[in-house]
């Protein structure tokens, strides 16, 4: 198996800039339908809702490589060696998400998922052997730094609700990294990585809800009658492909640590609507000054990514003015990064 790499700096900063806008908005439009569709209607599954949008995105790409609009390879047994581990991270990124999704207010949401932004740069020193630029970790530590401001003010704490966040970090983290990673793999590229991730896991996360009950509450849901809830549920599955795919080419562009990045400045003004939408916000200056913290960091990071040359590979040669984030392969084994 041959994997081929292509450096972000190769590609335009229109592709770059216009994928990352595209990757923000597809994040924020599918936060809102799944906040509406698991805590105002109060859907009881976030399983099977994840199971929607896997289904999705398994009809649409096997239409389109039917008509030859898009091209990946046709499955063989080489596909599950070369796409591993994706699938156990996608569903894990997928349920852990949308749990937390449910369990959360928006805005406690959306600042615990800053730490997606230091687990990514980690796992990309660890995974893809790069440095990055002082002023880009500075501003890395500054999202994360605020942060921890805006949830030292939250009154609504709740340990299962953490833990799934926390988790869901992790996994998109990893996601991200190793999404990047597999997109050089010779025969599957954009479309055959969402592919494959989906197709792989959409049967065993069926059995595993069906065996838990949750397919049953899903199934007896009492508001299936309603053209309005059907409609939320549908579009749910349509923007879970959407972001996919937007992911996938957000990460092709650029970085999987600028794609986390983009949606945390995403996230921000996500947090900002929270004190309008879903009514479980618990206000405080506290929280809103943190949320500003985060997002001048986040801000801070798009200026120096989009501006200039962004995080670059390395393969042993430290350029001038990088911190080097490079963890020695012996201390990897003794080590696990949670």
């Amino acid at each position: 198996m041959s994997v081929t790499h292509s450096p972000e700096n190769e590609h335009s900063g229109l592709l770059k800039i216009s994928s990352a806008v595209f990757y923000a908005f597809s994040s924020f439009l599918i936060t809102i339908v799944n906040k509406t569709v698991l805590t105002n209607f109060r859907f009881p599954s976030y399983m099977c809702l994840g199971i929607g949008q896997m289904i999705t995105t398994i009809v649409v790409l096997y239409a389109a490589k039917m008509n030859q609009t898009v091209q990946f390879q046709d499955f063989d047994r080489s596909v599950v060696f070369k796409i591993f581990p994706l699938p156990l991270l996608y569903l894990g990124n997928h349920i852990t998400g949308l749990a937390s999704t449910k369990k959360l207010s928006l805005p406690m949401f959306t600042v615990l998922r800053k730490f997606t932004i230091l687990m990514t740069m980690i796992m990309e020193a660890l995974i893809l052997r790069k440095t990055f630029p002082r002023p880009l970790v500075y501003s890395v530590l500054t999202i994360v730094f605020g942060a921890l401001v805006a949830a030292s003010s939250d009154l609504a704490f709740d340990v299962g609700a953490y833990t799934f966040i926390l988790l869901n970090d992790v996994f998109t983290a990893a996601n991200g990294v190793y999404t990047k990673q597999k997109l050089g793999t010779d025969g599957l590229g954009k479309y055959g990585v969402l592919f494959y991730n989906a197709l792989l896991i959409v049967i065993p996360t069926l059995l595993a809800s069906a065996f838990t009950g949750d397919l049953h509450q899903a199934i007896t849901f009492q508001h299936w009658a309603e053209a309005t809830f059907i409609l939320c549920f549908l579009m749910s599955c349509i923007m879970g492909f959407v972001l996919m795919y937007s992911i996938v080419l957000c990460s092709h562009y650029n970085s999987a640590l600028t794609t986390t990045v983009v949606g945390a400045i995403k996230n921000v003004a996500v947090a900002y609507m929270g004190i309008f939408i879903g009514g479980d916000y618990l206000f405080s200056w506290t929280n809103f000054l943190g949320l500003t913290i985060c997002m001048s960091g986040g801000l801070a990071y798009s200026y120096l990514t989009f501006t200039n040359k962004g995080p670059s590979e390395s393969h042993g040669n430290r350029i001038p003015g990088q911190l080097k984030i490079l963890i020695d392969e012996d201390s990897i084994e003794k080590r696990s990064i949670n």
